[in-house]
């Protein structure tokens, strides 16, 4: 699990637009036409068709794809009630989970309420804007009254995920855990500590799955539940047991099953000893479990262990399935979550984790030998299947149960619209840095003196991207350091000037001497050139001493490119590097090339910047389809500037057939499919959507990226070199936390995959 820090978290919230979510217009709204439509007079017309057909509030607003989160703060997930307003950012929090992870818009309502009839009739009340209400972090009892009755008396989805959700997700767990272990659900004797929503919930749906109610031992803070005790609810009750059994201790002995949501700490590995053979442990009091993964391993060897936590195997992870039951019952129109959805969903996240795991997984968590077993019990929660197989799976659920008021009828179709949501949304840089964190390789921060450059590098430390190296002056550093109130732990800071590094910084000078002897570089200015940050860094890089290097420049190129191609030097086979961007737009995500490398690339320079493209592209795990940009299409002009693209086209095609790409074409050709195949019948790319585009000079491109970034058009990534022998990159010295960040990730990543 990450190390996050109060400052951390602090500016995240912060930083831009304060908060995580917004609302973006769907329809064009530019002309005055557009605005009629949107608003008077043209509203009036689906409003008038809504009234008349309550059901066509699906076809002309965004009811069906929207979910309300609604919370009052009780039980803020280790917080306890800190109130509606304090819960607020956990709530816009949910409703983040839910865009990136299912496509399904959400606003986050903080209700400043505590009596159950009045939050029962306020959510009952705003229930016609929203397709489905997540209620989140209420306390227990109140959450079972609350939940209860709005199912009753409202018609669309209700679901209390601190009950339902980890009932679902550890439900799918234990069919898992319990077929690897070789136990039948019936048979097994399940100890449960603790006793509020999530509890009961995960109980009772544990005997849905098969658990018998005579086989479960339930205990909170004053020891077992027991038929005897006075002080019981009515949901305890149902759990009560007549055994003369009084602690946890106790309940432990020959148990099958733990399931622990209480606190941490609660159990020792001697109870875990005296559990039965093959014993399973589900210990998910968070952030610290009530045994921890460590000590749970050692004290038996045949035991199968869970967590509520990201850094060990086996985490009961909510987002896992709360998105996609959503996402199936909103598609369908359900008018409610029921039991056979709920358990839908349980066997379809248990028969994911069956099935081989695709390589985008195994790159997400940099391994290659992800397969069921005692440490994979459950799908991670970066495995894009899991949309694929649980919304169809409670979809269909609610449909044989008789509450889909809009059945699916065509199942392929129902996919395809799935796979369209599967955007990226983060999910490539989120792979990236796991992938990075498996190898943490030793990365160079060339400038340590900005704020940006600094905070990044904590970041990245604290998370575990890399092992960053800051450089700099180290007393100024340490005092930047203390005035943004940054830890500087897991920080190595090297200043170049330093007296201790004399010897290292001959060692380099001889080294680039020798590579730039021809260039007219003496011994003399070698030296003198190590005490410039930047040349250090990239000889750190050269001589084996750091894995990657992000250097710092004020302008694109800067004339740093010539340095890095004599000092690091160009991959075997071609004359020149780039460098390429990566757009994620509403419509998808995009990679540009060349930003800021070639001034005025010529053909054999285009060339090799489609090349490099395309071997870049497929890095990030995406097939290239190719565009050659002009303002041009296909000979229209026969300008040098066109001709010397077109006549990269033909190189290409003629030496690198495999590479897909055409041109040279006009961008709006490029990026309508319809458009290019109607008009250009005769492209070699036809029926297919370009996704890279490598334009004719880098003003073009350069512009182009930084004017879509400056009117906020989806978020960019970049510079990415490619083509260089080593990873050594080049970001603005004014770039933001965020950007620094992904570089590095990046240049972690290659650096991986250079020394394997």
């Amino acid at each position: 699990m990450s190390k996050v820090t109060k400052e951390m978290a602090l500016e995240y919230h912060e930083e831009g637009k304060p908060g995580k979510i917004e609302i973006v217009p769907t329809k064009p709204y530019s002309s005055q036409r557009d605005l009629a439509l949107a608003y008077s007079p043209g509203v009036a017309y689906p409003c008038l068709e809504i009234e008349e057909n309550p059901e066509d509030a699906y076809r002309y607003t965004n009811k069906g794809n929207l979910v309300g989160v609604v919370s009052n703060g009780t039980a803020v997930l280790g917080l306890g009630d800190i109130g509606a307003l304090a819960g607020k950012p956990v709530m816009e929090g949910k409703a983040l989970l839910f865009k990136i992870f299912a496509g399904l818009d959400a606003f986050d309502i903080e209700v400043k309420e505590k009596d159950p009839q009045k939050i029962i009739e306020i959510v009952k009340a705003i229930s016609p804007t929203f397709g489905g209400i997540n209620l989140e972090d209420i306390k227990a009892p109140e959450c079972f009254t609350i939940e209860s009755r709005l199912k009753e008396e409202c018609d669309i989805p209700i679901m209390h995920d601190d009950q339902h959700g980890t009932a679902i997700i550890s439900g799918a767990g234990l069919l898992n855990a319990l077929l690897i272990q070789g136990k039948k659900i019936e048979d097994v004797r399940l100890v449960v500590n603790g006793a509020g929503a999530a509890a009961i919930s995960c109980t009772k749906l544990y005997v849905a799955l098969g658990v018998r109610t005579e086989n479960i031992v339930m205990c909170d803070s004053r020891g077992v539940i027991r038929s005897d005790r006075k002080d019981l609810n009515s949901q305890k009750r149902d759990f009560a047991t007549s055994r003369d059994i009084h602690t946890l201790k106790e309940a432990m002995v020959d148990a099958d099953v733990f399931l622990g949501l209480s606190v941490k700490g609660v159990v020792t590995p001697e109870m875990i000893k005296t559990m039965a053979p093959k014993p399973i442990v589900f210990a998910l009091a968070n952030p610290d479990p009530e045994i921890s993964y460590e000590e749970a391993i050692e004290s038996r060897p045949d035991v199968i262990v869970a967590t509520g936590r990201s850094d060990y195997p086996n985490q009961i992870n909510n987002v896992i399935g709360f998105p996609y039951i959503f996402r199936g019952a909103l598609d369908c129109g359900a008018t409610a979550i029921n039991e056979e959805m709920k358990i839908a969903a349980v066997h379809a996240i248990a028969d994911l984790t069956r099935l081989p795991v695709p390589a985008v997984v195994d790159e997400a968590y940099g391994r290659n030998n992800i397969k069921f077993g005692r440490d994979y019990i459950l799908p991670k929660p970066l495995d894009p299947r899991l949309l694929l197989y649980v919304a169809p799976a409670v979809a269909e659920a609610a449909a044989k149960s008789g509450i889909a008021k809009r059945p699916i009828k065509n199942w392929d179709d129902y996919q395809n619209k799935l796979r369209k949501l599967m955007g990226d949304d983060g999910k490539m840089m989120r792979r990236l840095a796991e992938l990075a964190r498996e190898d943490k390789r030793r990365v160079v921060i060339c400038e340590g003196n900005t704020d940006n450059m600094l905070r990044a590098a904590v970041s990245l430390a604290t998370d575990g991207i890399c092992r960053p190296v800051v450089l700099g002056n180290e007393e100024m550093i340490e005092k930047r350091a203390n005035r943004l109130g940054l830890d500087l732990n897991g920080i190595e800071i090297i200043n170049p000037r330093h007296d201790r590094e004399e010897v290292t910084r001959h060692r380099y000078a001889s080294i680039l001497a020798e590579k730039k002897g021809r260039q007219g570089f003496t011994y003399e200015l070698a030296l003198e050139k190590m005490f410039d940050r930047s040349y250090f860094g990239m000889m750190m890089v050269e001589a084996g001493d750091a894995d990657s290097c992000i250097v710092a420049t004020y302008s694109a190129g800067e004339n740093i490119s010539e340095d890095l191609a004599s000092i690091i030097g160009l991959q075997d086979g071609y004359d020149h590097f780039a460098t390429m961007h990566i757009l994620n737009t509403r419509k998808g995500t995009y990679f540009i090339a060349d930003t800021a490398v070639n001034p005025d690339a010529d053909t054999n320079a285009l060339v090799d910047i489609s090349r490099l493209a395309d071997k870049a592209v497929r890095f990030f795990a995406s097939e290239p389809v190719i565009a050659m940009l002009s303002y041009s299409n296909f000979g229209s002009s026969q300008s040098p500037e066109a001709t010397k693209a077109a006549d990269a086209v033909r190189i290409l095609h003629e030496k690198y057939p495999e590479i897909k790409i055409d041109g040279e074409m006009q961008v709006d050709f490029a990026l309508s499919t319809k458009r290019r195949d109607e008009r250009f019948p005769f492209n070699t790319l036809k029926g297919k959507k370009v996704n890279t585009l490598v334009f004719p000079n880098l003003t073009a491109a350069n512009v182009t990226g930084k004017f879509l970034l400056s009117m906020g058009i989806g978020s960019i990534i970049g510079p990415i070199q490619v083509g260089l022998k080593k990873p050594v990159y080049f970001v603005n010295g004014n770039a933001s936390v965020s950007e620094i960040y992904d570089i590095v990730t990046i240049s972690a990543v290659e650096a991986s995959l250079v020394h394997k």
